[in-house]
């Protein structure tokens, strides 16, 4: 089993660092990370790229945390812990995708993928995700302060959802507290009342 686990992490780790927004922008000879806020993510994309080729992004994204989740789970499910693997399968990727060695550990924040890999192991929890994601922020315009109490909603729906399955619910909160970690800088923006909103739902750079 551990040969299994040792391989399945190591894989989805290596899938997180296939970041989209890195991808779609090197095809125009670019690195997103070169502007805006140098984040690898998709609204620092949107807002230096339009949202044209966005959905490159997100296919990307989403298709490497799905994979990372089954990959692990189908290794771990001949030992019985089929939903553990999705789940450590899911916090490999998101490492991955935040601190990717390939790229020079500058990733994104793990929002997509964090949303595709809620979706992959319990529906229930991407749910939540989007409604208090989109809530917040069509009410703020601010993309990041969505993230960051989706993130904690991420982290409530793992504990709340899977309480009796150590390994998934510690696996859930942890990635969405490194969610939250990773807005540290936007939390702090937004104190200050320095965060820019952002639209993304207009095909325009701001």
């Amino acid at each position: 089993m551990w040969i299994s686990l040792v391989i399945g992490l190591l894989t989805s780790y290596l899938l997180g660092n296939l970041n989209g927004a890195v991808c779609v922008s090197a095809l125009q000879h670019d690195d997103v990370r070169s502007h805006g806020s140098g984040n690898a993510g998709l609204t620092n994309f949107i807002r230096n790229y339009g949202r044209g080729q966005a959905l490159y992004v997100v296919l990307i994204d989403a298709g490497k945390a799905v994979l990372a989740c089954l990959v692990t789970g189908l290794l771990l499910k001949p030992h019985g812990y089929y939903l553990e693997g999705l789940a450590l399968g899911g916090l490999a990727v998101m490492l991955g995708h935040n601190f990717p060695a390939l790229l020079g550990f500058r990733g994104g924040k793990g929002i997509l993928s964090g949303l595709f890999i809620a979706l992959t192991i319990d529906w229930r929890i991407a749910v939540l995700l989007l409604i208090v994601f989109f809530g917040i922020y069509f009410a703020t315009r601010y993309v990041s302060l969505g993230s960051v109490l989706a993130s904690i909603a991420f982290s409530v729906g793992f504990i709340v959802f899977h309480h009796d399955n150590l390994v998934v619910m510690l696996s859930g909160a942890v990635m969405g507290l490194l969610a939250v970690f990773m807005h540290r800088a936007n939390i702090v923006r937004l104190f200050k009342g320095q965060e820019r909103k952002t639209h993304l739902f207009r095909n325009i750079k701001e």
